[in-house]
Formats: structure tokens, sequence, C-alpha cells
């Protein structure tokens, strides 16, 4: 009878307290504010023991430290919202203005100054008067450059005698020749003065000679800065965009012009120097000169067993074409009775997914946008564009890309460790959701994590967490995470009055490794502002999925240990043994630069150009920012 008295007493005395919340508690956090907290954590850490003795001692270590959970906060009267951390967006792309070069101190210097003449013609000093009320526009750094360079070196680079000089006929020509690279050849123009003028009109032809002096100064540097770096700023573009600045002595540029007789080498030599580069350039010019497609699919095509498409017979035959011959082989009799028909039957399902299995795309049967762009391929003038923006994009980087390197390709959802010009090692990655989307930039490894805590970013916190945690403030010490404040104290997420907080949690939180830890085994460093590094997964299944765009922004690997054995320059039975240790970190020493990249088009070691989709869309952004610096630069004529 006692004991049924207290079973009926202890619930009742809580009832009161419970009632003055108003949000009900769930089953387990009632047990914890009875009892206290990590129970079902302590629990599941029972679960991992046994499999690895480093996980045995930690585990035993932390109990001295486990927090203890206090009783759950009632809810704020009036509990903040929760405002939402948001990802970077996209903006309108505003090119810099351009400005005047200014030739005031090149006009009004002291007469007792001389200038040297030119040999058998008109001298600098003689024509300088002619660039009097004359509005040459440029880029601002473009114009102090001219304005230094001539303050410094008062003589002609492009003028000899009364005529253009073989300098400037020559670099004419590569400003001509800028679409070979991508480039705008209007962006670049201009107009030499005429071969023949009559001696009796010397002042105005000097006055043309040094405008176009001033002229083609303007227009050559424009080109070699827009081959070095590029001709739009990325991160202009999206707070997902994240490159260094490439410094260009444009006055330096124009010194070393005045200086050789073979403008066309050094003009050329800005572009990267690269042989991925040069491959995009090589495959630029073919595909200019190429037909369009011969069988052109709908590029949203989605056709699953059992549907009706005109679209079939097109597929069927670009199967038969671009399978290897086994396929071919064992299929030819089907290819054949199906040729023209529009019903997808049954019995052509372990075709396509021959056919589909045969170019490593997911063998599903279902014939979709990715089977059809990997089959068919994209448009002449789609493909064009891509290797353009790629081409662009190429600028931003360095010149050398280095060696070894890690290629991370988000269109193509793959990382590939490159060494001495070769990849050995390639694999298929998740890449980040569209909401979630992974940057674009690059660094350089520093080190590797093995079994490593997950320290959760403050916008998944946020975002993720904190809606979970007002209901259930005790489902952080469940499941795998410790939560510490500034001081690195540690606190059970229980004891945390939730409802008080909305845009900045001032609590760290991280989950320990385990089997259900988010990065699974192991992570490889680059360290950047934008969190995102390389890692493993638990969640092994979405590298079968074609498009792998299911993270929150940071690269999942599907053979992490193959991976960091590359990066370290030692084998996976090394990295197996450190993983087998428990958690520890190791050091990559040497100088190994990751390119967490967007290319839409990309080539192979081979040369050989691949073409993506623009999960993104960030080809188009790109495409609207090379709009409007091509708006104000043919403004300015």
């Amino acid at each position: 009878m006692k004991l049924r008295h207290r079973s009926i007493l202890l619930p009742a005395a809580f009832a009161a307290f419970l009632g003055n919340t108003a949000q009900p508690a769930q089953a387990d956090n009632l047990f914890q504010m009875l009892f206290g907290g990590g129970i079902q954590q302590r629990q599941s850490r029972h679960d991992y023991r046994g499999r690895n003795p480093r996980y045995d001692q930690r585990y035993e270590q932390r109990q001295t430290r486990e927090p203890v959970a206090q009783p759950a906060p009632r809810q704020a009267a009036k509990p903040a919202p929760i405002t939402k951390i948001s990802a970077p967006s996209y903006h309108k792309y505003r090119a810099d203005p351009l400005v005047k070069v200014s030739f005031k101190e090149l006009i009004e210097r002291p007469r007792n100054v001389s200038f040297e003449p030119t040999l058998g013609g008109s001298g600098f000093g003689e024509a300088v008067a002619g660039l009097e009320g004359y509005d040459l526009a440029a880029e601002k750094e473009i114009a102090k450059a001219i304005e230094k360079h001539y303050a410094e070196h008062p003589d002609f680079v492009w003028v000899s005698g009364y005529n253009a000089n073989a300098r400037a006929v020559e670099a004419l020509r590569v400003l001509g020749e800028a679409g070979t690279y991508g480039l705008d050849p209007a962006q670049y123009t201009v107009t030499p003065p005429p071969a023949g003028f009559d001696l009796s009109e010397i002042p105005e032809r000097n006055r043309e000679l040094v405008r176009f002096e001033m002229a083609l100064s303007a227009r050559v540097l424009r080109y070699v800065r827009d081959a070095f770096s590029g001709r739009v700023n990325p991160n202009r573009i999206s707070g997902y965009y994240d490159f260094p600045e490439k410094p260009l002595d444009l006055a330096a540029v124009l010194d070393t012009l005045s200086r050789t007789q073979d403008p066309r080498s050094y003009m050329e030599s800005r572009h990267p120097q690269n042989d991925r580069y040069q491959a995009l350039v090589a495959e630029l010019e073919v595909l200019r000169a190429s037909a369009e497609n011969d069988i052109v699919v709908d590029a949203g095509l989605l056709l699953k067993p059992g549907g009706i498409s005109a679209e079939l017979p097109k597929m069927l035959k670009l199967f038969a074409r671009e399978a290897d011959d086994a396929f071919r082989s064992e299929y030819a009799e089907l290819l054949a009775r199906d040729a023209g028909n529009h019903t997808y039957s049954d019995d052509l399902v372990p075709l396509v997914k021959a056919a589909q299995k045969s170019k490593g795309l997911s063998a599903d049967g279902i014939i979709g946008p990715r089977t059809v762009a990997t089959f068919a391929g994209t448009s002449k003038a789609d493909r064009v564009r891509k290797v353009e923006t790629a081409l662009e994009q190429l600028r931003w980087h360095p010149s050398d890309l280095g060696s070894p390197r890690v290629f991370i390709n988000q269109p193509a959802f793959t990382a590939t460790y490159n060494d001495h010009g070769v990849d050995q090692l390639s694999m298929r990655v998740v890449v980040g959701k569209v909401s979630n989307q992974t940057s674009f930039f690059f660094d350089e490894i520093e080190q590797i994590d093995y079994n490593p805590y997950w320290g959760v970013p403050q916008s998944i916190i946020v975002n993720e967490m904190l809606p979970r945690l007002r209901q259930d403030p005790g489902y952080l010490d469940r499941s795998g995470y410790e939560v510490t404040d500034s001081k690195g104290r540690h606190i059970s997420s229980s004891s945390i009055n939730w409802w008080q907080y909305n845009s900045k949690v001032p609590f760290n939180v991280r989950q320990t490794p385990s089997e259900a830890n988010a990065l699974g085994e192991l992570k490889i460093l680059f360290p950047n502002k934008h969190a995102i590094y390389m890692h493993d997964t638990p969640s092994k299944s979405l590298f079968n999925k074609d498009v792998r765009a299911f993270s929150h922004g940071c690269v999942r690997l599907h053979d992490p240990r193959g991976m960091a054995a590359a990066v370290l320059g030692t084998t996976v039975d090394h990295v197996a043994a450190k993983i087998g240790q428990g958690h520890s970190t190791e050091k990559v020493n040497r100088k190994i630069p990751v390119y967490v990249a967007y290319f839409t088009a990309w080539p192979d070691q081979d040369g050989k150009v691949e073409y993506f989709a623009d999960i993104y869309e960030r080809d188009d952004r790109l495409a609207k920012a090379l709009e409007a610096v091509a708006d104000v630069r043919n403004a300015s004529g």
C-alpha cells in the first residue's frame, strides 16, 4: 500500500510544475528532469563500446565530466521568434565605371624638359599637344598605369616615324584574335591611323598618332588584365565566391611592352599557363568549326517504363552508338526490333540500365535529363557558352594549378587527386544542396582528423536544432552532442532555456566521435571562412545517385581513406591504423592546393572536355555579370 501511495503522489507532485510550462514535456524529458540527464546517451555509448579500445577509454574519461541535466527551464512568456541564419545570396553585378585618362601632367610639362624625338619622324614631345581635349575612357587602374608610364617614359611605344610600328601591328592582331580565348574582340578594338597622309598635315597627323598611342595602350592593358585575372570580380557575384586578388602591375606591363619586339608572346603569356586552360581553348576552336549535334533530344525528357515518347528512338540510336561493342552485341536484336518504337516497354528496361551503367550513371532505368545529357550531349551553342565560362573562371585561379593537387568539381560531383599531371585517384562526392551551396574557392590542405568531432555550425544550430530544442531541450544530451559555454564549460542541453535565443545561440555544440557522427571516420581540413572541408559520411547510399547535392556545404567523399592516404603520401593501411587508434590529427607536411571548384565544362587529363549541368545556375549569373561589364565598356566606346 505504501508503494501504491507513492506511485500516485509522485505524478501529482509534478503535475502542478508541468502545468506552469507552456510546452508539454516529452516522456524522455520528464525522465531526465526526475533522475538526471545523459541516461540514454550513456546507453548509446555503451552500445559502441568494445568496438574500439580508444573509444572505451574516452568513454570512461568522460564520465567524470558528464554534464548533469537540470530541470528544463520554463518557456518565456513571449518567446523570441527564431531568426534563421541565411545562406549567402547572389547580387546584381555592378561593373566599375570607366574613368577619363588624365593627360594634364604630360600637356603641362615645363618646356625645359626635353623629349626624345622618335627617329625619322615626329617626336613624342611635339605630339603631346594633340592630347588636349582628348577623352579616353579606361578602367581606373589602367588609367593610372597609363599616366604613370608616360610620365616616367615620355615616348611612343606603338609609333615609329609617322606610322604605327611593327609592335603595334602585332598587338592589334592579338586583340583581334581575342575570341580564340573566349574574350570579345569588340572590347579591345582600336582603329589605327591610315598609312598615307599629306606632309602639309603633320600637326593633324601628330594628333592622330598620339591619340592612337594612348588608345592602343589602354586596350592592350585591358586585354592583359582580362587574360590574367578575368573580366569580372567573382566575389561581387555572391558570398559563395571567395577568390584572392591577383595583383598585376599594369605600368610595369606597359614598360615591358615598350621594350619587347614580340608583343604577341608577352600578351598571350598572360593567360593561364596550364594544360586544362589550353585544352579548353582547343575545345572552343573545335566547337566553333563543328556542326550542330546530328541527334538532338529534348533535354527535359523524363521517360519511365510504360511511358510513350517520340524521343525514345533517338535515345536507342544514341545507346547503340555511344556504348561499347559488348553492349551492342548483347542488345543488337532488341535495338533493331524497337528502333522506331515510341513505347518504353518493360523488355527495354535492362537495355537502358546497361547503357546507363556503361557511362557510370545510376542504373535506374529512367531516361531523364542526366541520361540524355550524357548520351546526346548539349547543343553546340550551350557547349560554347560552357567552355567560354570555364575559361573566364580559370583566370580567377593561379596560372600554375600545382602538383600534387586536389580538384573538386561540384557540377561533376567528383574529387580528383592529381600528381605529375596524372589523375591518380578520382571519386564520387556529395556537395551542398541548392539551399546550402558549396562555395567556390581554393585553399591548401593542412591536416587529417581521425574519428573527428563535428563542430555544429551556428546556422545548423539556429535553423535546424533550435526549433526542436525548444520542444525537447534534452535532445542534444541523448544524441551524442556536447554543449559548452564561451569558457569551455560543459553544460547539459536540457538545463538551457532555448526559448530565449533566436538568431544567435551563445553555446558551442559538437558531436562526439561515433559510428553515427556526421563526419564519419575522418575529415580533411583546409581551414577557410566557409567552414568547408572534405569528410567521410555514414550516408553511403547517396553516392549511388547521379545528382549528389545533399550536404550542408561540405564535401563528402566516397573513398575518404584513399584521399587521406593520397594527400599524406602514405598507404590506406596507415590511415586505417590511425582510425583504429581513436581520435587524433595528422599534419600534411607538403604543399597541396585544393580547388573547391565549379566548372560545367572541364577537361580530363587527356584533354577531352566533359560537360555537366549547372546545378546552382552559376553560369547564368556569370553571364549576366559579363553583360554588365560589356555594357559599361561599350557605352564608353
